[in-house]
């Protein structure tokens, strides 16, 4: 059906670019559309629509769109559909879902690229591109209701087959454990299912009551564990494809133009090697096995031509130019200039470093060209943003391109790129056979899309009584955001509209930077930075280091005025009782001492994704100069849980994630290249280092919130308040380096 003023405009042409593309993505927005389910059924399943299948013999599929990299996903979205259903958990699987427009996830969209569309045609582009996205804890928030609706679905169908047989209204029966129920008959949904999902799903549709035989709040084991164990679960560079080879690559550093010379003849020399492939910005070597591919590469001494310069001083000096420079007001509140005016502030300057992601397993890919399509394996949670990349690399088209989503071993963002993909296309292209590429750990390191580094200039006025009458925080900071969205969405012409619009100003840069506590007048400042440096999303985004300036400047403003730091918080508190009841309850478990000189002991806050936690850390610091964290205790309330095991594991490892990046996980830079070449150049925290760990999960009824990394900001300001009490010494940069000031 065309439209009066839209007729013969096609989607390419609405998403033009420039100041008149928002106004015809509206347009587009309006325009209707039915996505069907193309969730793959095998002979003897039935389908339920998107999200589930059943088999004859009673077995329950879910598909999950999500990537599993630890996190859960592949047992927590199950697990809500399985309680919903009535399924018996030791008969339900999981498998990825396909890529559509079904399964697109806005909310990770909003979350991630912040600001570059408008928040009400957010959902409407998710779903014309098929933005199937994982991250920023987003996976429970966004498919909570869809799925518990699949499952009411699935059930109120079962339930309709079952009571025709039995000559009862349908509302009559239950499920229970794999079977739908009356009275004390009984039928199994594999007995059912096949006619079952030719039933329609009531207009009213009824969801479980009761807490009775319910799966919701239950620690159900991980659907994804058995595979990891016995090593049936393929990761990336667990694929093997007939004629296979191998292949290493050496890309340029920060700042390439091009590929300036190779030996192709000493590489060549090393037995097993097969081929040479190089482009603009770097060179792969194949071979029959990554060992040869990878000798290969040294041998070949490939030397590229860099048009800037990057290292640890000009990006210092990138971010003190900015902080000093134009900024962006992001955030604002009450009249913070007559706040200011004439009076008597406080103000200290904050520091946070480059961070690596420093996932368990690098960068690899798969590639395979067969009956005219590239197929490609990997890790990534983005597969059709992968998949539009590496159509567009190669000039094909996007249906001929078929990404195979496999497990990935930690992330913590770094799947969302996609550039190993690209380059194993295009090798495998050049090479004629399939191609794994896996970049060494060294490369892994040299081109991680590192978390932004930021500098913080914090002015504050106390108020009579102590409080805060007055908060300006200044943040200088990469566009990282808009960045992101450029890198991982070029040619989407929406984004490139709402790109043109955005400004200078950039929401994820200073996501979290807003304080909980209620200040009467505040301002929240972006100062855009040019570091030369690529930087991508980090596990808890911003939030990392937003929450370190707010949380350490609230300590510093508790010392000046002179009230103890659990009272300060609380005291402005009275908007956030969920946060003041995390902060009341960490400081109960943890034996808190009032933060008092010598005590080592610290505290920090934060509330964010829908979740609120706060933090008590223990820690001092050792004859060697080193930091020590004894102790860290948490109080969480993430809303409904459905998995408490799982929040646990999330939780537990959000802090140990958050411990690493106070205290390490960083790098220098010299001559346009990293200094930290692998784990042991990272000072990551060891078995030895990890403290004693204690977690209240906090009951709430309220919506589920993000876990993945709720933990994370609390923890580097806490360890920083606990040495500063341990110490009197005041650490404003991150990583945490006594004496390093």
């Amino acid at each position: 059906m065309e439209r009066k003023g839209i007729k013969g405009i096609d989607r390419r042409t609405l998403l033009i670019g420039g100041g008149a593309g928002i106004g015809l993505i509206v347009a587009w927005a309006a325009w209707p559309r039915t996505y069907l389910p193309n969730l793959p059924v095998r002979e003897g399943e039935a389908g339920f629509g998107a999200w589930l299948k059943i088999a004859p013999d009673g077995q329950v599929t879910v598909a999950v769109p999500q990537c599993e990299y630890g996190q859960g996903v592949f047992t927590t979205l199950p697990q809500i559909v399985a309680d919903e259903l009535g399924a018996d958990w030791r008969r339900v699987g999981v498998e990825q879902a396909p890529l559509s427009p079904l399964y697109a996830n806005a909310l990770a969209a909003g979350e991630i690229f912040p600001g570059v569309l408008p928040e009400r045609l957010r959902a409407t582009h998710a779903r014309r591109n098929a933005l199937v996205l994982t991250g920023a804890s987003t996976s429970m928030r966004q498919f909570e209701g869809p799925l518990r609706e699949a499952g009411a679905a699935a059930r109120a169908m079962l339930c309709q087959v079952a009571a025709r047989r039995w000559g009862v209204e349908w509302t009559a029966c239950d499920t229970a454990n794999g079977f739908v129920v009356h009275d004390k008959q009984k039928i199994g949904f594999g007995e059912l299912a096949a006619e079952a999902a030719g039933e329609e799903v009531p207009a009213d549709l009824p969801l479980r009551e009761g807490d009775g035989a319910r799966l919701m709040g239950e620690p159900a084991p991980r659907l994804d564990a058995p595979g990891k164990v016995n090593g049936s679960a393929n990761f990336a560079a667990d694929i093997r494809l007939p004629d296979m080879v191998f292949a290493a690559i050496r890309q340029g550093p920060v700042g390439t133009v091009k590929l300036y010379s190779v030996d192709e003849g000493a590489a060549r020399k090393v037995p097993g090697v097969l081929q040479i492939v190089k482009d603009e910005r770097w060179v792969a070597a194949v071979a029959n096995n990554s060992w040869a591919a990878q000798r290969a590469l040294d041998a070949m001494k490939p030397r590229f031509e860099v048009a800037t310069k990057v290292d640890s001083a000009s990006i210092q000096a990138a971010l003190d130019a900015a902080l000093d420079g134009d900024g962006t007001r992001m955030e604002s509140e009450g009249d913070l200039s007559a706040t200011f005016r004439g009076a008597r502030v406080v103000t200290a300057e904050y520091r946070v470093g480059v961070a690596l992601h420093a996932a368990i397993e690098p960068m690899a890919a798969t590639a395979s060209f067969a009956d005219g399509r590239c197929r490609i394996w990997m890790a990534t949670q983005a597969p059709g943003l992968a998949r539009a990349a590496v159509a567009d690399v190669l000039g094909m088209s996007e249906g001929n391109v078929v990404i195979h989503p496999v497990f990935a071993g930690g992330s913590f963002g770094q799947n969302l790129e996609h550039d190993v993909a690209q380059q194993a296309a295009l090798i495998a292209r050049e090479v004629g056979k399939p191609v794994q590429l896996t970049w060494s750990r060294g490369e892994t390191c040299l081109h991680d899309r590192y978390r932004a580094p930021a500098a913080a200039r914090m002015t504050a006025r106390l108020g009579s009584n102590g409080a805060v009458a007055g908060w300006l925080a200044k943040i200088a900071a990469p566009a990282s955001g808009h960045e992101l969205a450029a890198r991982l969405m070029a040619g989407d012409g929406a984004i490139a509209a709402g790109l043109a619009l955005a400004g200078s100003g950039d929401p994820a840069a200073v996501a979290g930077a807003r304080p909980p506590y209620r200040i009467a007048n505040l301002a929240v400042d972006h100062h855009p930075a040019d570091i030369g440096l690529p930087t991508g999303y980090w596990r808890s985004g911003s939030h990392g280091a937003t929450a370190f300036f707010t949380e350490s400047f609230i300590d510093e403003l508790a010392h000046v005025a002179q009230i103890e730091a659990h009272s300060f918080r609380i005291a402005m508190l009275g908007g956030e009782p969920r946060l003041a009841r995390c902060l009341s309850t960490v400081a109960t478990l943890g034996g808190w001492q009032g933060g008092l000189a010598g005590s080592g002991q610290g505290l920090a806050c934060h509330a964010f994704r829908g979740s609120y936690i706060a933090v008590m850390v223990e820690a001092s610091v050792g004859g060697d100069q080193r930091i020590k964290v004894d102790r860290i205790v948490a109080a969480v309330d993430c809303g409904r849980v459905v998995n408490p095991d799982v929040v646990q594991q999330q939780i537990e490892g959000g802090l140990i994630f958050g411990m690493a990046g106070a205290l390490g996980a960083t790098t220098g830079f010299t001559g346009n290249m990293a200094e930290a070449r692998g784990f042991a150049d990272l000072d990551l925290p060891r078995l030895a280092d990890t403290p004693e760990i204690m977690i209240e999960l906090i009951a709430s009824e309220a919506d589920p919130g993000g876990v993945s990394e709720l933990a994370v900001p609390p923890v580097a300001p806490a360890i920083a308040n606990a040495i500063h009490a341990a110490t009197g010494v005041r650490l404003r940069q991150l990583p945490l380096i006594p004496g390093g000031e």
